[in-house]
């Protein structure tokens, strides 16, 4: 099929919607370790506070699946460096906030805008590379895509040491006209996407936004409000069930959606997303839990745990490319189940973690995952989308990278509740064990209170503070025990995974190559 796209460079393509992407996914994690800054600053309530990140994940949430929509009614260029301006400056907006009220304000705006850079980036990409070298541009891609959740938490946490967290968003603004400047000239628009004028699918619009928007609230609130237990949780849930089931119903009898479900009758398009979702749930899940156990039981600081993860990203980015080489010439489905495999492997490292464990035994595991996810995210991508028609892979894109992130929200959502559950359980279990009565306890006490005498506290204070350091290695312990059972259970999520890739179908690049 020809098109009148002008000839460019393949590179200087990747480079320009890598640049938007890249600034996207960071700006999902970096605000979160700047929130006890942004608190004191703004003098808000840590529930108050926790809307600067809603806010994102929401408007983030609902532009995605319908990028492809606005694309066509736009055009995707124009839509392109639109989104990236409009980002842009809402970065700048974000940064000079003065209370929270427009902090969160320009957040969605933000979000908004940086919802549809991600979907439209991926879809030129997929485009610009042959489809015999799709694989490479999906590890391209993929280190995007990774990059931004393990650079995020260190790099805002950096930034809001050394500088003030109103420079996590300004740092946007140079990254932003650069991106401007090279969409502008080295992207077009293929003659099957030039705008046009659609029958605007008010309905599908709107129930989209309620639904997502009501789901997305309830899944980043739920831990916050003790889920069901929340008259407020109960009511965004059914709101966001009646409105997501009825947005199904829409589009499905829409001659223009705004969402075409009806790619969801390819198997192997339903069956990736599936995955994608699972795991979107152990990725976010991992890495959020990696940094709070060290910030919490180990004492790390924000940069001392970002360096954990680092390695780990590290091996993700030198994996990747040798991942799209390899997989034209070998199933990527094979390739996706070695890396399932790797991942529950490294879970089950995680899963032996104690409170002696030094910087390296922490960093070892991360970097095995991250060999593990390139292996994982780069072959899923390709083979998900092989089947799809150009003219619906923006379409396409918003819905796998949807799946992505709900699962993600859904992973986070799950394993903070699981952590606090599991441990109050598990200190309810150790602390009979901790008794008066119990000849270790007594030795333990003791020692603590000599220890404490010998810094010149008195024997009433010394036998307080005994008791409160024992409880103290209590709660760590228990803490401990959580976090190990968390990663044993995204271990076997992991391997849950696996019969999935049974419905995935082998990409034919020689019937692809045909066809363009």
């Amino acid at each position: 099929m020809k098109t009148d796209i002008k000839p460019v460079n393949k590179w200087l393509i990747t480079i320009t919607v890598m640049l938007p992407t890249i600034m996207e996914i960071i700006d999902t994690s970096v605000a979160n370790v700047a929130l006890p800054h942004m608190q004191g600053s703004l003098n808000a309530g840590t529930d108050e506070v926790t809307w600067v990140l809603t806010s994102y994940l929401v408007a983030n949430a609902v532009v995605l699946p319908m990028t492809g929509w606005l694309s066509r009614l736009f055009g995707r260029k124009r839509f392109l460096i639109t989104c990236i301006i409009l980002f842009t400056i809402a970065s700048l907006l974000c940064g000079a906030a003065p209370n929270l009220g427009m902090l969160v304000f320009f957040r969605i705006l933000q979000g908004a805008a940086g919802g549809a850079l991600i979907p439209n980036s991926q879809a030129i990409l997929l485009e610009t590379f042959p489809p015999r070298e799709r694989g490479m541009a999906n590890a391209i891609f993929g280190i995007g895509a990774m990059f931004g959740p393990i650079v995020g938490p260190a790099l805002g946490g950096w930034i809001t040491d050394n500088l003030n967290w109103r420079w996590i968003f300004y740092i946007n603004i140079p990254i932003g006209i650069i991106a401007v400047i090279m969409a502008t000239y080295f992207i077009f628009d293929p003659a099957y996407l030039k705008r046009s004028k659609i029958a605007i699918d008010y309905w599908g619009l709107g129930l989209l936004i309620v639904g997502l928007g009501a789901l997305q609230i309830v899944l980043d609130k739920g831990h916050q409000e003790d889920w069901f237990n929340s008259s407020f949780i109960v009511a965004f849930s059914v709101i966001s069930a009646i409105a997501l089931l009825l947005l199904i119903y829409v589009e499905l009898r829409h001659p223009h959606p705004i969402i075409n479900l009806r790619l969801f009758k390819d198997v192997s398009f339903s069956a990736g997303n599936l995955t994608m979702f699972m795991v979107g749930f152990c990725l976010y899940s991992s890495i959020m839990l990696i940094p709070l156990f060290l910030q919490t039981l180990m004492g790390y600081d924000a940069t001392l745990a970002g360096m954990v993860l680092a390695p780990g990203g590290v091996a993700t980015l030198l994996t990747m490319p040798f991942v799209g080489a390899m997989i034209t010439h070998y199933d990527g489905r094979k390739v996706v189940f070695a890396g399932l495999l790797i991942g529950a492997w490294s879970m089950y490292i995680m899963h032996g973690f104690t409170l002696e464990a030094s910087y390296w035994d922490f960093v070892w595991p991360r970097v095995v995952l991250g060999v593990g996810l390139a292996m994982i995210f780069v072959p899923l991508t390709t083979v998900t989308l092989a089947t799809i028609p150009r003219e619906e892979m923006g379409n396409a894109t918003g819905l796998f990278n949807l799946l992505r992130n709900i699962g993600g929200s859904v992973g986070i959502a799950i394993s903070a509740t699981q952590l606090s559950r599991l441990s109050q359980f598990y200190q309810n279990t150790m602390v009979p064990h901790v008794s008066s009565f119990d000849l270790a306890t007594q030795e333990r006490l003791a020692s603590l209170k000599r220890a404490a005498m010998a810094r010149g506290m008195d024997a009433a204070t010394a036998d307080s503070f005994s008791l409160a350091a024992l409880y103290g290695t209590v709660k760590r312990q228990a803490g401990m025990l959580s976090y190990n059972r968390i990663f044993w259970i995204v271990g076997l999520a992991f391997l849950a995974i696996i019969p999935f890739l049974l419905l995935l179908k082998r990409p034919r690049h020689d019937e692809a190559a045909g066809l363009h």
